[in-house]
This record gives structure tokens, C-alpha cells and sequence, in this order.
């Protein structure tokens, strides 16, 4: 292994890690505009090559994926991270605001972040979101805990690892960009082999701090990996992956990693901030659903499940539906079509056919939904798990790949179910990235206050109420990341958040709020808002264009690009 360049790359990024903690606020955002531009320029030929690498055909709406979290992801969040380093730069902090605070009964304060402007408000429209902060945070002392690197005095700087993400292409710079910016680092990526074919795209994207000593990318496998996290030039790491591989970096490797591990001796001592995914949960409550509201939200649990093949941290695993509902076999049947009907993809992610075997290994009596229908990794369903099964091993590991698993629980009430699977997420659920709730208006309205209540009791770092939490991930202004407060021996989802362009330092979750049905049909319902099929469902017809023209949007906000925007969407 030569590891020459390597050592160079990373002496580079010391010898200039202080000139970039200390760069006027105003030049990093002349760099990241630049950023911003070339991403533009790049998206088609990030999209083309994504897109050939997972065996998705140029024309399938489901080129609409790499659009979405790729480009789109990449170039909203630094329009938003553009306008906070513009208030800041600016000197005033009292311009770095939410939308509104408010405090709950226990005095958690919740700010609202989306929408931010009118454009966020036509363009979702009827989606909102909230940040709520970690206790002892109060309202009138929330903008002292808003950028607080910002608040250092001829800070010294520091090297941060970024170890990039195989699956969802927008990730690793994403990650970059966030420890720039909030924590004033600068980067040294080391790319990921599956899709290390991303990296002169990226290269050429970050072209501009690269010039300037600021970023550096490398490349290889494991053995690289495991030379950088050990690197004397290194300060803090990064990383996006599975527990295994925190673990492995933490502790060691072996038998006699896990026992450091359990004894909490770790090895590598450097601050490392990580996303490693987990078992998500989507609880269904009951209500008085409509046939048009059952095949709506099937194929909504469709898209949680097959969105990227499955091969998201944030993918639904574990489909939670009420004993007591009258209509769940009719919607677990739904789901089970919708799954079934979407057509056969590339397993381009490795190990996604050991881990659906071994799923069928732990439970044989496994639905194979497209069975006969050539696929290489069949789409795999495992229904009626027991809820207090003992080492449940669909409730411990991350399938990773399109394999999905159902329980049942029970509740006299809406709100008695709620606050069950809220407990059982919380004590028999591997992970605290993401949680899913789908809930019809009626029931919200009986819920009451219990909604919130349970909102509050999830503990999860990111939690949908009519939404795939994925669309938290597209908010820049929102966080992503962990529920606060693992410790290194039983890191779960892991620690930190990303994205987060309005700098939280002390966030505890984000919530992200969706109608329960598309418009038009909501407005039949009484319920007015303008939102059609989401142009992330993996049955949206028009995924790919609608998602293109939004990644041109988000690079040059402005009228003219309504029109195109709305047609295409409400053709989805």
C-alpha cells in the first residue's frame, strides 16, 4: 500500500487548516456560490453515471431518484447554507432565525424551519417542519446556541475524515459541506468503492477549495480506510455506514475488539460523528380509510421500502399495523402489491443477496413478491412477526436491500396503539435514525395533544408524520441525524447531525408534517393544499423530469421555472 499521496493530501489540508477557520465568512460563501454553480453544470453527468452504475434505464421515471438526492439534495442545501453565511457575514446574528418558536408544556423549545419563503411554500406545498432542541434550551437563549463555532476568536482549525457514503450519491458532499461550514473543518474525503466513479465529478464540483488547500479526495479500499482513520494528521472523523464498521475504527477488529467494546476501552479517541442507519419503523394508525386512501399509502410504503432498492439507512424495515383495525389486512394486502408491482432492479449494492438470504434463512415461511419474474434479489416480504419474540433478529439487523418484515400490535384507542409502538420502537428496535407515522386526519383530530406527546417519546433523530423521513434528508434547515446521546459501546444510529443549514448546535430531532392524501383528491376531502403525488414515490410517473426541473430550480430560484414544475408534477 502506497500511501504517499495520501500523506501529502493531508498534510496539505494542516498546513491550511487554520486559513480556512479563519477565512472572512463572506469569501467561504463566494467559494460555496462556486460550488453551487459547478454542481449545476455537473448534474447531468452525476445523474447519467449514477444511473448506469445501478442499471437504471435513461428513460424510467426512476431516474427521478438520482435527480432527487443527488443534484436537487446537493444544491438546495447550499442555497440554504448560502443565506446563513450571508446573515452571518453580515455581522448581525439576530438574523439567524426559524420561521417561529414555541415551547411545550415541559418547556422543550420546537422552532419551525419550513417553510422559509414563499418559493419553499409553492413548491411543497402543505409541508412543514420543526426542529425541536435538546432540554435546557430555552426561546430567548436559542440564538446563543445557533453557530457557535462562529464564536471562536482566531480558531486554530482542524482535518476532518469523511469517510463517504455507496448508496445515496448526495451524502458525501453534503457531509463535506456541513463540517465546513458549522464546524469550520476542512476535508479530506476518502471515497467509497461502490460508487468511487462519482469522485472526479466531485472533485471537479469542489474545484475551487480544492485550489485553495481547503479539500482533497482519495481513494481505495478497506486497508485505505483503516490507514487514514489512524493518520496523526487527522482530527476528527466522519462517517456513514453500518455499526460494524464504527466499531471496527473504534475499537479494533476481532474477538478482542468486542471486548474493548463492551468494556468501552476504545482505541481511537478521536471525536468521530457518524450516520449508520438501522431499523426503521412506519406505524399505520387506524382511521376511516377510503379504497383511494389505501392504494395511496401502500404505494407510499412501497417508496420507504424500494426507493434506491432498499438500500437506504433511512428505508423502512419494519411495516407496524393495528390489531384492532378493521381494514389492516386490506392494507397489508396493498402493500404487498404495490411492492410487488414495481419492476426488477440491479442488486448494485454488495451483499444484498447474502442478506436476503439470510432473511429467508430466519424466517422461511418469507413472501417472495416477484418470485419468477427474473430477479437476480427477489423483493421479500416476512408478515405477522411476533411483537415480543425474544432476539428477533428482523428487529436487531439492518436488511439494506428490499426486504421487509410486518408486525401487529395492539390498543383499544388510537392513542392506547400509538403510545405501544412507541414503546416498542424504543425497546425492541435496533437504531434511532428514522421513524414514520401515517395518520388520517380523523385520527389526528382524536389524537389531540397524544400526537405530540408521542412525537415526544420517539425517540428518533428524524420523524415523519405523513411523510417518508427521507424528505427531512431533502430539508436542508432540518437535521439529520441520531437521536442524541449514544455512547461509543452501543452507538446505534450513531451521533451528530448534517445538513442542518440554520447551524443548531444543540438539535434533538427534526419533524417533518405532509398531507394524507395528493391534491386534488384531498380538496374532496375538505383538506386544501396543492401538493400532488410526491415526485419521490417510485410510482410517479414523472419522476424524472419533475426532479430534474427542481435540481434547475434550486441552482436559480425564479418564476419561470414554475410552470414546467407544476405541469410535470400533477402529471406524476
Amino acid at each position: 500500500m502506497d500511501t504517499r499521496k495520501i500523506d501529502q493530501a493531508v498534510n496539505d489540508l494542516v498546513d491550511h487548516k487554520r486559513a480556512w477557520a479563519c477565512l472572512p465568512v463572506a469569501e467561504k460563501k463566494d467559494l460555496f456560490a462556486g460550488v453551487r454553480a459547478k454542481a449545476n453544470t455537473a448534474a447531468q453527468r452525476w445523474v447519467d453515471a449514477a444511473i448506469e452504475a445501478k442499471g437504471i434505464p435513461a428513460d424510467s421515471p426512476l431516474a427521478g431518484e438520482e435527480w432527487a438526492s443527488g443534484p436537487w439534495a446537493l444544491i438546495s442545501s447550499i442555497t440554504e447554507v448560502l443565506d446563513t453565511l450571508e446573515k452571518l457575514a453580515a455581522g448581525d446574528r439576530s438574523k439567524l432565525r426559524p420561521q417561529g418558536t414555541r415551547s411545550r408544556a415541559d418547556g422543550q423549545v420546537v422552532a419551525k424551519v419550513f417553510p422559509a419563503s414563499l418559493f419553499d411554500w409553492l413548491i411543497l406545498n402543505g409541508v412543514t417542519a420543526e426542529v425541536w432542541m435538546e432540554p435546557g434550551v430555552t426561546e430567548s437563549g436559542l440564538r446563543d446556541t445557533m453557530a457557535g463555532f462562529y464564536d471562536q476568536h482566531d480558531p486554530e482549525g482542524k482535518v476532518a475524515l469523511v469517510l463517504g457514503a455507496g448508496n445515496i450519491s448526495s451524502i458525501t458532499p453534503l457531509d463535506v459541506i456541513y463540517k465546513m461550514v458549522a464546524e469550520g473543518q476542512v476535508c479530506i474525503v476518502k471515497m467509497n468503492p461502490v460508487n468511487e466513479y462519482l469522485g472526479p465529478i466531485f472533485e471537479e464540483i469542489f474545484a475551487d477549495l480544492i485550489d485553495r488547500g481547503f479539500v482533497r479526495f482519495v481513494y481505495g479500499g478497506a486497508d485505505i480506510g483503516a490507514y487514514m482513520t489512524d493518520h496523526p494528521g487527522i482530527d476528527e472523523i466522519h462517517m456513514t455506514g453500518s455499526y460494524r464498521t464504527f466499531n471496527a475504527i473504534v475499537f479494533g477488529t476481532g474477538a478482542e475488539g468486542e471486548t474493548r467494546r463492551q468494556d468501552n476501552q476504545p482505541i481511537n479517541t478521536r471525536p468521530i460523528s457518524a450516520e449508520l442507519g438501522g431499523v426503521g419503523p412506519t406505524i399505520v394508525l387506524p382511521g376511516p380509510w377510503t379504497t383511494a386512501d389505501i392504494r395511496f399509502q401502500a404505494e407510499h410504503i412501497a417508496t420507504q421500502k424500494l426507493h434506491n432498492t432498499g438500500c437506504n439507512c433511512v428505508a423502512s424495515q419494519l411495516l407496524i399495523l393495528p390489531k384492532m383495525w378493521d381494514q389492516a389486512d386490506d392494507f397489508l394486502e396493498a402493500v404487498k402489491n404495490a411492492i410487488g408491482e414495481q419492476p426488477v432492479r440491479k442488486p448494485y449494492y454488495p451483499g444484498m443477496g447474502d442478506r436476503q438470504a439470510q432473511a429467508v434463512r430466519w424466517h422461511p415461511e418469507a413472501e417472495l413478491l416477484d418470485a419468477g419474474a427474473g430477479a437476480e434479489v427477489p423483493k421479500t416480504m416476512i408478515c405477522g412477526l411476533d411483537p415480543n419474540a425474544v432476539d428477533e433478529p428482523c428487529f436487531s439487523e439492518e436488511f439494506f436491500g428490499a426486504t421487509y418484515a410486518q408486525t401487529a400490535l395492539p390498543g383499544e384507542t388510537a392513542l392506547e396503539y400509538l403510545n405501544n409502538a412507541a414503546t416498542f420502537c424504543n425497546e425492541k428496535l435496533s437504531g434511532t435514525l428514522g421513524a414514520n407515522l401515517i395518520i388520517h386526519p380523523a385520527t389526528i383530530k382524536e389524537l389531540g395533544s397524544g400526537l405530540e406527546e408521542a412525537i415526544a417519546a420517539l425517540r428518533y433523530g428524524s420523524i415523519g408524520i405523513n411523510s417518508w423521513v427521507a424528505l427531512g434528508y431533502l430539508l436542508a434547515r432540518a437535521t439529520w441525524g441520531a437521536y442524541p446521546g449514544h455512547p461509543d459501546s452501543d452507538i446505534q444510529s450513531g451521533r451528530g447531525v448534517v445538513h442542518n443549514a440554520l447551524l443548531f448546535d444543540k438539535p434533538q430531532k427534526s419533524v417533518v408534517y405532509a398531507p394524507f392524501r395528493p391534491f386534488p383528491r384531498a380538496l374532496l376531502h375538505g383538506q386544501f393544499h396543492m401538493s400532488p403525488k410526491p415526485p419521490w414515490f417510485v410510482t410517479n410517473r414523472t419522476a424524472d423530469v419533475t426532479n430534474r426541473r427542481l435540481t434547475r430550480f434550486a441552482a436559480r430560484p425564479g418564476w419561470l421555472h414554475l410552470p414546467g414544475i407544476f405541469a410535470s408534477a400533477l402529471r406524476g
